[in-house]
């Protein structure tokens, strides 16, 4: 898209579109609006948002909405609308448009949508208006890709055709022919269904040469064609050991949990790749298989001996006095310990790349799914476990549409993958005690991922040391703390398994009974951030120094949009606002 062009006339292009109103540009599939906005927690996006004319009027009708279903009552918001403009001096006209109506305005293109995908959302309604003639012939299949990967399924993506160009149009605003067939071909490559396909009509700026006709695509309820694969590997596909089952899980904890993990995404022959660090995938590798078989001596494999590949004399033997919940973000190893780590971490790649990685593959095909570039790192005697320090040991690289469904579905695909891992381990000889169904609940038991009562503790003992020299109020009630309080998961844990130091918070006892296992409103925790943000000060950022690293480094991986190297905490409320339509779009909790 030529940017330039946007920039150069701005004023006298926002005006143009401005002129004429959204029913009048979009009266074709107006109709079809409704039962989108009428969603709860309806999420929209404007890609190509320009003046803000269609950002606005979906804006208008969402609080339109939500005024007549409040009766006069405070109620939460009904839905969120993004708007993207690649030309900044036009979208400075777009955001003066939609002032006032909520509405978050991005800086991103297609083909590569690097910063909306970055937030780790889908939406019910993408609309690509006067947008689809700008984008070059080769990057219409990737970008197509990339819509269709953020929109949740039951959405739909609208894209209005421009026909008719001027040599001038084409050479100064980047304008290229296209047709409503080259859409259909691409949406049944990507599993979406023609919802509509209008026939040509005239320009509403009474252009002679322009006609416009609109494309409403939509994605079935049933989900992506990552599925049938997550399937295949998790029940269908030969296992030898459990490595298979080892690897989907790890990903999927991590795309569940670890939003802001993704260091790049890139495009590839075979569709668009999540990029990962390497060294991530190691640490929870050795996570979920250290009580395995330390702890419980549970067989991961048909052979006689215990011991697997990545099992090492100076590296994993020498860290059986560590637990499972030690590899975890924000822990520090020191001594003897850290290079032994350093060590487990590296051998545990090895085996991740030399076994499972090699073995899975996309259907009928050689060619591994899971890749990993890794690097040769020097074992320490001072170990953080941060993103920063886990990108040392490489890059590991999976679908985006695998990582999409591990992200959305998690909370349904995990119970698939235990399961199986659970019936897997019992067919072993080492683990014959287990094969009576009646006692694998212990199998299950074991693979058990985390245990939350090491960290609430430490932040219950936290609240004690600042009680006795400040006021500790209640995030949600603003009460003061006194002899008896709850630590809260402001995200419940039961829903999204998360003791990170940014998600425990001081509660009223009697509050946190009301609140129990459900998901905060939005105007709820909008209503906490000042409370929220100085619980945060004071308790890990302010006096006590040794906190702050930490604190950063799990809320940095943890929540979507931010990066490595965030230390504002603004941007962490703004992410926590994000994880939590996340939350709801994904699992439809329950609100409180």
């Amino acid at each position: 898209m030529s940017n330039e062009f946007y920039n150069l006339n701005a004023q006298e292009v926002s005006a143009q579109y401005l002129s004429k109103s959204f029913e009048q540009v979009h009266q074709s599939w107006i109709h079809l609006l409704p039962a989108t906005l009428n969603k709860t927690s309806v999420r929209i996006l404007d890609v190509g948002g320009g003046s803000g004319r269609d950002a606005k009027y979906f804006a208008e009708q969402l609080q339109n909405i939500n005024s007549s279903q409040s009766s006069g009552q405070s109620t939460e918001s009904t839905g969120q609308v993004f708007a993207i403009e690649p030309a900044a001096e036009l979208a400075k006209w777009g955001e003066q448009t939609t002032k006032g109506l909520g509405v978050t305005w991005l800086q991103d293109t297609l083909p590569a949508l690097e910063n909306t995908t970055k937030l780790e959302i889908s939406f019910d309604l993408i609309l690509l208006s006067a947008v689809w003639m700008h984008i070059p012939p080769t990057d219409r299949a990737r970008a197509f890709r990339k819509l269709t990967n953020i929109l949740k399924p039951g959405g739909q993506l609208v894209i209005s055709l421009r026909h008719g160009h001027t040599d001038d149009e084409r050479k100064n605003r980047n304008m290229y022919d296209v047709s409503a067939d080259e859409l259909k071909k691409l949406a049944s490559e990507h599993g979406l269904f023609v919802k509509l396909e209008t026939e040509l009509d005239k320009d509403q700026l009474g252009r002679g040469h322009v006609s416009w006709q609109t494309v409403v695509l939509a994605m079935p309820d049933d989900g992506t064609g990552a599925f049938p694969f997550i399937r295949h590997v998790a029940i269908n596909d030969g296992k030898s050991a459990t490595h298979k089952l080892a690897l989907m899980r790890v990903l999927l904890r991590i795309a569940d949990g670890h939003a802001g993990a993704v260091l790049r995404r890139e495009s590839s022959p075979d569709g668009d790749r999540v990029i990962l660090p390497a060294g991530l995938v190691a640490l929870y590798w050795c996570h979920q298989y250290k009580d395995l078989i330390d702890l419980h001596g549970l067989f991961q494999t048909p052979a006689k001996s215990a011991n697997m590949g990545f099992m090492k004399e100076d590296g994993w033997h020498k860290l059986t006095h560590r637990v499972a919940s030690d590899y975890r973000i924000g822990n520090l190893f020191n001594g003897d310990d850290a290079k032994a780590l350093h060590k487990t971490l590296s051998a545990a790649l090895r085996n991740i790349k030399n076994m499972p990685c090699k073995y899975i593959t996309f259907p009928n095909s050689s060619t591994p799914v899971f890749e990993v570039e890794s690097k040769v790192v020097k074992a320490k005697d001072s170990l953080f476990l941060d993103l920063t320090t886990l990108e040392q040991w490489g890059e590991f690289s999976l679908p985006e549409s695998t990582w999409l469904a591990f992200n959305r579905y998690a909370c349904w695909i995990e119970p698939v993958l235990v399961s199986e891992w659970v019936k897997t381990m019992a067919s072993y000889k080492g683990n014959e005690k287990y094969s009576h169904p009646e006692a694998q609940y212990q199998l299950y038991k074991a693979l058990d991922w985390l245990e939350p009562k090491r960290t609430t503790t430490e932040v219950r003992q936290r609240v004690e040391t600042l009680k006795a020299s400040q006021k500790v109020e209640c995030i949600w009630s603003a009460k003061a703390i006194k002899q008896k309080f709850d630590i809260d998961h402001s995200m419940p844990f039961s829903r999204w398994p998360n003791n990170d130091l940014w998600n425990l918070v001081p509660s009223d006892s009697k509050v946190n009974n009301e609140k129990r296992d459900r998901l905060p409103t939005e105007h709820k925790l909008k209503a906490s951030k000042d409370r929220m943000q100085s619980w945060w000060i004071n308790a890990w950022l302010s006096d006590e120094k040794k906190y702050e690293q930490r604190f950063f480094a799990e809320a940095n991986i943890a929540l979507p949009g931010l990066d490595s190297n965030n230390t504002s905490i603004d941007d962490l409320f703004e992410a926590l606002m994000m994880q939590r339509g996340r939350l709801k779009e994904m699992q439809q909790l329950r609100e409180w």
